[in-house]
């Protein structure tokens, strides 16, 4: 028997499955409850301590497992493949290194609430706590970064904790999980047991949200004379049913729609309620209605600081009503006056029910008035910028690329900084799960890894990860796993060769004192493309960017896009750190606006 078709061997035992209860060896019965639990790609890289298991996973072909080059990056691929799916990701690292190589990933997937199950492999039980080779203590070094993880020391418990991993990271507040396997324990023999209904797991979070709390709701609804929609990754964590409810009430009452990073697409773009995204560099209306609304309705958003800004001075006049699964994130930061625990999707149901059967009633004069008051800072055209007809500004090159991808089966990862930003503002997105990006933790390195976990769970979509050349070095060995899985990934870079927001701060805030804000040895990107056996384009003239745009997205591969643009532009709006949302810095646009060398107004 021949190995040139790996997984073709016992495909058919897998596909009978497993009589319940009955005797498999561990590493069987992982692949088993993987298949059980519909699992399609995992993400990972092989080592001593999971071998049984990827022995396993050669002799089947249900599961596509893809052999990522870092740990780390099977992690944001698995981020990537959740975020554009709402399935879990699945990832499979070996002990030691290759756990403590996941960190950063279950760190990212935490703060952003991304549903992962990683399995790590261990030690045999026998030598836990010897100093083992590659043995570390995994349970207790991702206990911070993890909803839950389990030590499995007994094989007759595996599938049950397996499936029960899958559970949690799923419901309630998605989550990374993670089990760690001895190696022991994956050669012993135990009982398989098949999942049992959701309903029967102790596990529960409040999914109906309190009936009280959501007619007191309706009631301010109802007479609010400047309310917004404060839209957050929890409405997309929802599903697709929460999006298409928050977009019915939303221009059924009339009420304007702010979004955090984490929320874009759960609210259309080309939607007439639509304010854009507001915090620390959102938009000048998102950020003045917040600060001056009457009635602020936080649907699936934690009041992070990237959004509060100054915490004393965050919405002052305003009712909070904060709608979220986790109970742990009302009132933490921002104390709100109406809080409601339950899923975002089931209260916003609930919300609208009521609120029809009570006559469907808003403040119609109070809400003319504030779409007044937002019209003329809409008029302020914060995202201004000046052009240049020698030089790429970002926010062309993101415009260009907007315009020439719109319409398309479209999905956008970034990496972190500068460009993420620009991403943010000038990118639209009018569907949930078309936007993926490192939020609560800020993780340089993200995008190109979730760029191919994306392209894996959507083979025939346009996947563009939108990148500074700094982050995008920090995971570039990815684009052997992309070249080896045929996987057309496409790598914008804004090359400014600076780290962009690390200089835009040191400018503002530090004197302009750059401090190793910069490399001074970049590499040659079309040639490191080819290198890999991709395609690299390079464009410094916006004269020829659009063309440019056209070859990257037409070639059938990977395509690392080099381009080239204004080193020292820096991205506005901004808050300053420490500031209120009315206190904001705008570009420079009107040359009669700006305030000394530093390109910003303050308003």
């Amino acid at each position: 028997m021949t190995a040139e078709k790996p997984g073709q061997m016992e495909g058919a035992r897998y596909a009978r499955g497993p009589a319940n209860g009955e005797a498999l060896t561990g590493a069987k019965i992982i692949v088993q409850a993987l298949r059980d639990q519909g699992v399609e790609v995992i993400f990972g890289y092989p080592g001593g301590a999971v071998l049984p298991i990827y022995d396993e996973l050669f002799q089947q072909n249900q599961i596509r497992h893809v052999l990522v080059r870092h740990e780390q990056a099977a992690v944001h691929a698995a981020e990537g493949y959740a975020r554009s799916t709402g399935k879990p990701g699945v990832v499979l690292v070996t002990s030691g290194p290759g756990a403590t190589n996941a960190v950063t990933g279950l760190t990212d997937a935490l703060l952003d609430s991304i549903p992962i199950v990683v399995m790590s492999g261990q030690v045999p039980t026998f030598m836990i706590g010897t100093d083992g080779f590659q043995e570390a203590d995994t349970v207790g070094i991702t206990r911070p970064c993890t909803k839950h993880n389990w030590l499995v020391k007994d094989t007759d418990k595996l599938a049950e904790t397996l499936h029960r991993a899958f559970h949690v990271a799923t419901t309630g507040r998605p989550g990374p999980v993670l089990i760690d396997i001895p190696k022991d324990v994956q050669f012993a023999t135990g009982s398989y047991r098949r999942p049992k209904p959701k309903d029967s797991d102790p596990y529960k979070p409040q999914v109906r949200g309190d009936a009280t709390q959501i007619l007191r709701l309706v009631e301010l609804i109802e007479t609010a004379e400047r309310p917004v929609l404060y839209t957050g990754g929890g409405v997309i964590n929802a599903g697709r049913e929460a999006s298409r409810l928050l977009r019915e009430f939303a221009d059924a009452a009339g009420f304007p729609v702010t979004s955090t990073l984490m929320g874009l697409g759960a609210y259309p773009a080309s939607g007439k309620g639509w304010l854009g995204m507001l915090g620390m560099h959102g938009l000048y209306e998102a950020n003045l209605a917040m600060h001056g609304c009457d009635l602020m309705i936080n649907l699936g958003a934690r009041f992070d600081d990237r959004i509060t800004g100054r915490l004393a001075d965050f919405s002052p006049g305003s009712i909070k009503a904060h709608v979220d699964i986790d109970p742990s994130s009302i009132n933490k930061t921002v104390r709100v006056d109406l809080p409601i625990v339950g899923d975002v999707g089931s209260v916003l149901f609930d919300i609208l029910r009521i609120w029809k059967e009570r006559g469907s009633k808003v403040n119609r004069e109070g809400l003319a008035r504030w779409w007044r008051q937002i019209a003329e800072w809409k008029a302020v055209n914060c995202l201004a910028y000046r052009g240049s007809d020698t030089t790429i500004k970002p926010q062309y090159a993101l415009q260009r690329l907007e315009a020439l991808t719109r319409g398309m089966d479209r999905y956008i990862t970034t990496e972190v900084g500068q460009h993420q930003m620009w991403a943010a503002q000038f990118l639209h997105f009018d569907e949930p799960n078309r936007w993926m990006t490192s939020g609560g933790l800020g993780t340089m390195g993200y995008g190109f890894p979730a760029s191919i976990g994306v392209q894996m769970a959507h083979p025939d979509a346009l996947v563009v990860n939108v990148a500074g050349e700094a982050s995008w070095l920090m995971n570039m060995q990815e684009m052997g796993t992309a070249m080896q899985f045929r996987l057309p990934v496409k790598q914008f870079i804004l090359n400014n060769e600076r780290l962009g927001m690390v200089r835009q701060w040191q400018q503002l805030l530090h004197g302009e004192r750059y401090s190793h804000s910069w490399s001074e040895s970049l590499p040659d990107f079309v040639k490191l493309a080819e290198a890999f056996g991709a395609k690299g384009i390079l464009c410094t003239d916006p004269a020829d960017l659009d063309d440019a745009i056209r070859e990257m997205i037409a070639h059938d591969g990977p395509v690392i896009f080099d381009c080239m643009v204004e080193k020292h532009e820096n991205c506005f709006p901004m808050i300053p750190s420490g500031k209120p949302h009315n206190e904001m810095l705008l570009g420079d646009a009107d040359p009669a606006d700006a305030i000394g060398a530093q390109g910003a107004v303050l308003v």
